[in-house]
């Protein structure tokens, strides 16, 4: 942590620096940055658990032959070996 001694000088070097009369602009252009950062913080946080406790977990099922459909054939590109997709013959 750091003492007053030390927060003394880098409040003179940040006023030499700076300058004395951009010094509070500055801070309050950081401060309204601050209050809105934390406020969609916490729209994101309250949107995240909002949608947990409607939804639940979320379950994803296969239905029978969807694998199968999923297979690429020769006439789809990317298909590599032309066989489309039925294994070895």
């Amino acid at each position: 942590m750091l003492g007053i001694s030390e927060l003394a000088l880098l409040l003179i070097v940040v006023i030499v620096v700076i300058g004395a009369k951009k010094l509070p602009e500055l801070v309050r252009s950081m401060g309204k940055s601050a209050r809105i950062f934390k406020s969609e913080a916490k729209a994101m946080a309250s949107d995240d658990d909002s949608q947990r406790d409607r939804s639940g977990p979320r379950v994803i099922q296969a239905q029978p032959g969807d694998v199968i459909s999923s297979r690429t054939t020769d006439t789809e590109p990317g298909s590599g070996s032309g066989s489309g997709g039925t294994g070895p013959r």
